[in-house]
Formats: structure tokens, sequence, C-alpha cells
């Protein structure tokens, strides 16, 4: 198990080095970040100036080296429009992002594998086509249209949640949650339930798949002819073998909640990193830009080595594959 950790944190070493410049040299070749420091009346000695006091009149590869340099040492830049390091900004905004994408998670979880498991046990059954159909619609609907009709009938038309904004904190080891209070659960309804839509789907549909194709197996025919209970055979032995493509599936699943609640966070006025982003890149904030890309990209790098991790520890064979 040691060796195999040692490889897979190596490869997250060499994704993160990789990804870094991607994201650097991406961001840093659209458009001119001097722009919203330069004002009609200053003169080209100024602009110059500028340019030269962010570091933008050098060559791109000592831009990128002095960027990563700083990076090592959780130094991002500073955001331009905040005048704050980029990193800081990003750090305040995670724990709502994070405390969204958690909730949605786990609803998804909750229902979905419940709900994948009736359809997969009883797949002719009208319950499981009402099922499997929800299933379609979670992942046809658009996600911003199911946020508009929720706003619509739950925030206009009959008044029972807010639309917008995070409600009532309470810090928890200096971090400010909604979950524990009441009012924070309300307004943290409508927009965990948009993001919970397509991880939901996606778990009924996997948890299904699993459990057809492990009823058919021998070892559960083996345990019905020795007599052991149906429901042991499904929630002990069924459940685990299900257990290992879902973790893999949820941890994808998860990052992505997190990176792209761009779209929840802007319609519910969710204070995450999400709406942000869309901030940033509306006044070309680069150091922010690029501080929330990294972040999220340490982020998946960490989700998918967890996801292996467990992976491997559920299943022996994944370290015998890489020779452990």
């Amino acid at each position: 198990m040691g060796n195999f950790l040692i490889a897979r944190l190596s490869q997250t070493a060499l994704m993160l080095a990789a990804m870094s410049m991607l994201v650097f040299v991406g961001i840093y070749l659209i458009g001119d970040p001097t722009a919203i420091f330069i004002q009609p009346n200053m003169s080209p000695e100024d602009i110059e100036h500028t340019r030269r006091a962010l570091g933008f009149d050098k060559p791109l590869w000592q831009q990128y080296w002095l960027f990563a340099s700083a990076a090592l040492h959780g130094d991002l830049g500073t955001s331009f429009s905040y005048n704050r390091p980029a990193l800081e900004v990003i750090l305040e905004r995670l724990p709502a992002t994070f405390e969204l994408a958690t909730v949605a998670m786990f609803v998804a979880l909750v229902l979905g594998v419940p709900l994948g498991l009736m359809a997969g046990l009883r797949p002719q059954a009208l319950t499981t086509r009402a099922v499997m159909g929800f299933s379609v619609i979670g992942f046809s609907v658009p996600g911003f249209f199911v946020a508009l009709m929720l706003v619509v009938i739950f925030s206009i038309e009959l008044g029972w949640l807010p639309a917008t904004g995070r409600g009532q904190t309470v810090a928890l080891l200096g971090v400010p949650m909604s979950v524990f209070t009441a009012e924070g659960w309300r307004h943290l309804a409508l927009p965990a339930i948009t993001l919970a839509l397509y991880p939901l789907s996606l778990v009924i549909r996997v948890v299904r798949a699993g459990t057809a194709e492990n009823l058919r197996l021998d070892y559960v025919r083996f345990a019905r002819a020795k007599g052991v209970a149906g429901h042991r055979i499904v929630l002990v032995h069924v459940l685990k073998n299900i257990a290992i493509p879902l973790i893999t599936i949820g941890g994808l699943t998860f990052g992505t909640l997190l990176a792209f609640a761009v779209v929840t966070e802007t319609i519910f006025a969710w204070p995450g990193m999400g709406k942000l982003l869309i901030d940033a890149i509306n006044v070309l904030d680069r150091p922010l830009i690029v501080a929330y890309i990294l972040v999220t990209v340490v982020i998946f790098a960490a989700i998918n080595l967890v996801s292996d991790l467990l992976y491997a520890a559920l299943d022996p064979r994944v370290r015998m594959a890489d020779g452990q």
C-alpha cells in the first residue's frame, strides 16, 4: 500500500505542475490585464510604469517562473480588484461552496442509493419506471432552468424559501457554516436541490446498473442456495461491490460540484467561489482567476487521490495491477 500511495502522489504532483503551466499560459495570453488600471488621462509613461509595477513587462516564461516559485510558498498573486492576496480571497469563499456541494452530494447519495437499489431489484415495477424517468429528466433539464423554476415556485409563488443569500451562519473552528442554523437551511435548500439533481440521477443509474449486474453473478446464486437472507445479500455483498464504482463516480462528481457550481451560485447569489469567479472574469482579475483554477485543480487532485486509495482498500486487485 505504501508503494501504491507513493506512485499516486507522484502522479498527482506531475499533474499539478502541468496544469499550473497550462492555466498560466492560457490565462495570461488573453487580453491586457493593465487595461483595468489605465485611466483616459494617463500618459504612455504612466502606462508603462504600471506594466512594470505589475511585472507584465517581463517575458512570459519569466513571469511563469516567478509565479510558480511564489505559488510553492502559497503566494498566488494579489487580486487587482480586491487588492488582497488572491488565495486569501478564494479561501474566504471556499467554505460556502464546499458546504453547498457537500449537502448536494449528501442528498444525491441518501436518495440515489436506495432508489437505485430498488430499481435494480425490481426492474419491471412501475416505481422503477418512474425513478428511471426522473433520472432522465435530471440528466436532460439544464440546471439554470431548474433553479429558475424552484425560485418561481417556492420563493415567488409560495414564499416558503428565500431565493438569495446564505442566511445566518455559525462559526465552526473559525469557518462560517449555514447547516447549523434553521435560517441557513432555508437559504441552502433551493441551491442544494438544484445542484443535487444531476448527481442524484447519476447515482441512481450507477447503483441500478451495478445491482442488476451483481444479481446475475455466481456468488449471489451461491449465497441464495446457502439460504442467506435476501436483505443480507443486497446490503452486505451486492452493496459492497457497488461501492467500488460508486466511490470513483462520487469523487469525480463531488469535484465537479465544487468546480462548476458557478451557475447555481450566480442565480441564488450564493457567496461561494463560483460567483467570485464570474466577478473576477468581468474585470479581468487574472491573479484571482488563476488562483481559483489552481485551487480547483488541487481539490480535484486531492479528491481523486482519496478515491484511488479507497478504491484500492476495497479492491486489492487495484494494487496488484500496479505491481504492489
